[in-house]
């Protein structure tokens, strides 16, 4: 932490609640995730009282209040983080990243499409489509699209992650009567990623997510990554898929030139908003 953040913490303790907030809402955007009982010791102040402070913050969207802490609005959150939360941060890059996404995907498409705040972005941005038929692991995504967008709409079973509200199991639906499994094959994957960089090329977390979302990649024609300018460069406990995987890459700007020489390489298009670089 800087030596100027440091000045600006230490007087916080001692200004009026107005003054605290004001060093308090700095210190989250610098260290992206903290709790409660860290903050009151850092401020020499109550736990209730920063949890007074903190919900002011949200309500004027400075920060995002999460149970236990906070997390700044464009923080790297952490594996565990709840997808309410996580959907607020960077919310407006994804949702320009969902705005794309809609644009690379024809009325009476087949989709697969993982669990991910990202994702979610997506299809909300696919709500004037029509006739698709969408397979997914989210347990969150079928109350984001009307009837009227899809023809067949499934969930892949599975274990239950509630801090993701997704499932993470086999990407196959059994026959009816119990023999064997039904082959899946779609025309597009919508697959947002955790992490992507030139060497290890797109990552998660958890490793049943990675493997779910690699075989989703292998039963498409095409595959779609999303990821917004926090996961660049990053890489995360399990590799999904090296860059070349994808077909396109759709993000909120252009990533650095390494990155961008990496995926041109591989031959993946880099999808951006007409004000975010030369391409898209």
């Amino acid at each position: 932490m800087s030596a100027s953040t440091e000045q600006t913490v230490d007087d916080g303790a001692r200004r009026l609640p107005a003054g605290r907030k004001a060093a308090l809402a700095a210190y989250v955007a610098e260290v992206g995730q903290v709790t409660v009982a860290r903050l009151a010791k850092r401020f020499d102040v109550s736990a209730d009282t920063i949890r007074r402070d903190l919900d002011a913050l949200d309500a004027d969207g400075v920060i995002i209040r999460t149970h236990g802490g906070a997390v700044s609005l464009s923080a790297f959150p952490k594996p565990d983080t709840g997808l309410e939360v996580r959907a607020r941060v960077q919310a407006s890059a994804k949702d320009r990243i969902g705005a794309l996404v809609a644009g690379l995907v024809p009325d009476g498409a087949s989709l697969i499409v993982n669990a991910g705040t990202t994702t979610l972005a997506a299809v909300r941005h696919l709500r004037d489509h029509r006739d698709l038929t969408i397979a997914t692991n989210s347990l969150a995504l079928p109350a984001e699209l009307p009837a009227k967008v899809f023809r067949d709409l499934y969930v892949f079973g599975g274990a239950v992650r509630p801090s993701a509200q997704a499932t993470v199991g086999p990407v196959a639906f059994p026959v009816m009567s119990g023999r064997g499994e039904v082959d899946i094959r779609c025309d597009i994957a919508l697959i947002c990623v955790g992490a992507v960089s030139q060497d290890t090329g797109y990552s998660t977390s958890n490793l049943g997510e990675a493997a779910m979302m690699a075989e989703m990649m292998g039963r498409a024609a095409q595959v779609a990554v999303l990821a917004d300018s926090t996961k660049f460069n990053r890489r995360l406990f399990a590799q999904v898929a090296e860059l070349g995987r994808a077909d396109w890459f759709v993000t909120d700007t252009m990533p650095p030139d390494d990155l961008t020489e990496a995926f041109h390489a591989a031959g993946v298009e880099i999808v951006v908003p007409k004000d975010g670089g030369d391409e898209g």
